[in-house]
């Protein structure tokens, strides 16, 4: 049996991996039978050996396969034998991290012949959905202390802090929910121990500049400026998300979507994030822009401007 697992969401795509091998192991007490390979450094006859190797213990072997899709040897070698790897008594997961290519023809095999699953990102909606669930199960009989719950503006203030970095999100919710045991996690805990994430909210600014509303993007800067982030800093992250900008733009009219990340170097959240707000510049303004951070780095660093005014000024022209 074979089974494919792969997506954005590299978080919930793990826990669905941890959740297969924990499922195993309760079956297969011995452990010996489970085993990691990576095809960057072990080839598909390696693969086949251990496979076909018999078991002393006369267990099912669950082998976990990663980075499949980096060697074009092995993706071929495995599609030729698709058919009794999926006939065998053993159970194989291909594990991605992220979103593969596609349009290759494993790929499209892999959807047709074995068990798929699909980690995207969650939307905002999902994702209030998945802390308050996550919130919930950090509770119970087995912990010790009763369910946790998050307030509604809780939640609000946690997902706009946070995002849909889930990693970093079961983190807040591990923190928040030891911190308030038997409890209910209300708006002043989030904005005690939760620290607003900065490449998000300028990920925000420039959403809202994209479209045209420069009082909230000032809003959410002077937020930072308030907090006592430091005005290069934050500069140097408007600087990152508009050079990510144009990088995706200049990709987008010779790259299908699928190799963007690949071509980039980007994170694939990265550019799902990003290739939407693409679409509100053109080519040229991001060049523009980019040139104009250039030059208020420089006038704030000789001393001509005030960093919190340059900043000002930077986001009204844009």
């Amino acid at each position: 049996m074979i089974y494919f697992i792969y997506g954005q969401d590299s978080y919930r795509s793990k826990k669905k991996l941890e959740e297969i091998i924990l499922g195993y192991k309760k079956v297969h007490k011995s452990g010996l039978n489970l085993v990691y390979i990576d095809t960057k450094k072990k080839d598909f006859k390696d693969f086949l050996g251990l496979l076909k190797t018999n078991s002393m213990f006369a267990e099912k072997k669950l082998i976990i396969l990663k980075n499949v899709f980096s060697d074009l040897k092995f993706c071929e070698d495995f599609l030729k034998n698709i058919k009794s790897l999926e006939d065998s008594k053993d159970i194989v997961v291909a594990y991605e991290d992220c979103c593969p290519d596609q349009r290759t023809k494993f790929f499209k095999a892999l959807q047709k012949n074995v068990k798929c699953q699909e980690f995207s990102c969650l939307s905002p909606v999902l994702i209030k959905k998945w802390v308050a669930q996550e919130f919930s199960a950090q509770g119970g009989p087995a912990s010790g202390w009763k369910k946790n719950r998050i307030e509604s503006d809780a939640l609000d203030l946690l997902v706009s802090f946070v995002g849909n970095d889930l990693w970093q999100m079961a983190n807040e919710i591990n923190k928040l929910s030891n911190y308030k045991k038997n409890g209910t996690v209300k708006k002043e805990d989030v904005e005690l121990l939760v620290k607003p994430n900065i490449e998000n909210d300028i990920f925000k600014t420039i959403d809202a500049l994209a479209s045209k509303n420069k009082k909230l993007a000032l809003s959410l800067l002077h937020k930072h400026l308030d907090n006592g982030d430091n005005s290069l800093y934050l500069l140097s992250m408007i600087a990152y998300q508009f050079k990510n900008l144009l990088v995706i733009k200049e990709l987008q009219n010779i790259q299908p979507y699928g190799l963007i990340a690949k071509k980039s170097g980007l994170h694939p959240f990265v550019v799902q994030k990003s290739y939407y707000l693409c679409s509100q510049f053109s080519i040229e303004q991001l060049k523009k822009i980019y040139q104009k951070i250039f030059q208020v780095d420089s006038d704030i660093k000789t001393g001509k401007i005030e960093p919190e005014l340059a900043l000002d000024l930077l986001l009204a022209e844009i």
